[in-house]
């Protein structure tokens, strides 16, 4: 376990395959990563991610964004889940639907995005839409931004970034895989630095 970080106790929100989740799961098993996951809440019923949860033994459950009107209900329902557990970060992990932060979770929750915000952030860039888009305007470099999250997508204070190099040649999906490599060191480090105390946000 890291030096001088007490293990923080997660809640993951996911949508997809659960491939974060994982990374943490291996992680926290080599202590490399000072964290516990407490729970794990998915927007989608059929997303691997559940499953990844369940095979693990972490308590788990689905809060479709469909069975709420507003994103507002929708939000309140993940509150009151995440509420019944000791939560310190929430963390979202593949997470495609905006979360309304209430104030006393400013600063504890975390998103991370594959690609260098504040470029080719916003609704609907996520996924392979984003490595389209830096494919598409020629950009020589991409990479990911760990940040905390606020009530708009893909915005919120910076905590770590990591780059790659954009090769000619380079498809969404390679530029993914590059993308998603730095993804599983730089989401841990940015878990890292909150447990020890070191982010420092205005």
């Amino acid at each position: 376990m890291q030096e001088n970080a007490k293990p923080v106790n997660l809640a993951i929100l996911l949508s997809g395959s659960g491939r974060t989740l994982l990374n943490f799961i291996e992680r926290i098993k080599a202590r490399t990563l000072p964290a516990r996951i407490v729970v794990v809440i998915s927007s989608v019923k059929d997303a691997y991610g559940l499953e990844r949860a369940r095979q693990h033994g972490i308590p788990n459950h689905l809060i479709e964004r469909p069975g709420y009107k507003t994103v507002a209900g929708f939000s309140e329902a993940i509150v009151k889940c995440v509420a019944q557990y000791p939560v310190d970060l929430v963390v979202m992990a593949g997470f495609i639907h905006l979360f309304k932060i209430p104030a006393h979770f400013k600063n504890r929750v975390m998103n991370i995005h594959p690609a260098l915000l504040p470029k080719y952030g916003g609704k609907g860039m996520y996924y392979h839409h984003v490595h389209e888009a830096v494919l598409k305007a020629g950009e020589k470099e991409s990479g990911c931004t760990v940040h905390f999250a606020d009530n708009v997508y893909d915005h919120g204070p910076i905590i770590v970034q990591r780059r790659v190099a954009v090769q000619p040649g380079d498809t969404p999906d390679t530029l993914a895989a590059k993308v998603f490599a730095e993804e599983c060191v730089a989401y841990p480090e940015a878990i890292t630095l909150f447990a020890q105390g070191k982010v420092n946000i205005p």
